[in-house]
């Protein structure tokens, strides 16, 4: 028996751990411009892998602590509206991402690809309500523009790395024998969708 599989519960807390520093590390990256941040969205990242390779609980959990963590820390992202918003549009991530994922049928790029749109999504609505919702206790205006424009306009290179980048690092990480890719099974029913 492998060693990882003796513990997984240590092995994925590590991993989270790691997960989570690098979301602390990577908005430096940024310079911690906010406009620059808001595009290359450098927490997501973390969050999303965390969620896939250790799971969801630990992805939500992750991705969660990350914003109000990096506000102690570091006094970004502002925690009120947006870290309050981010914890939640984060959590998502990290749930999402790694619940479908791990329910999905085949593990490959092409589910990889679904659960990472799904999660993304998904996240960003509920950023969205979160915001609608702090908007009543802070007093200020936050209009359906607002959404669109937090949302997807302003973070289409951000949405174009993860989703170049995670599925480079799970076929990379598939490669190094951490994670498993059921290619011809997924290939299978590709062709019997189509």
């Amino acid at each position: 028996m492998n060693q990882n599989q003796k513990h997984p519960f240590v092995q994925n807390l590590v991993l989270s751990a790691m997960f989570l520093a690098l979301g602390l590390v990577l908005p430096f990256v940024t310079g911690q411009i906010p406009e620059i941040g808001s595009m290359l969205l450098p927490m997501h990242i973390p969050v999303l892998l965390c969620g896939l390779i250790c799971g969801w609980p630990y992805g939500a959990a992750v991705g969660f602590i990350l914003p109000p963590l990096r506000y102690v820390l570091f006094g970004m992202p502002p925690i009120f509206p947006h870290g309050i918003a981010m914890a939640f549009e984060l959590m998502t991530y990290g749930l999402l991402s790694g619940l479908l994922y791990s329910r999905a049928r085949w593990h490959c790029v092409l589910s990889l690809y679904r659960c990472l749109i799904a999660a993304m999504i998904g996240g960003r609505i509920v950023w969205g309500v979160v915001r609608v919702l702090l908007t009543g206790v802070a007093s200020q205006p936050f209009t359906w523009q607002m959404f669109l424009t937090g949302a997807f306009l302003t973070a289409i290179p951000g949405i174009i790395l993860q989703l170049v980048f995670i599925p480079a690092m799970m076929v990379a990480l598939d490669r190094a024998g951490m994670v498993r890719f059921h290619k011809k099974s997924c290939d299978a029913s590709c062709t019997a969708e189509k």
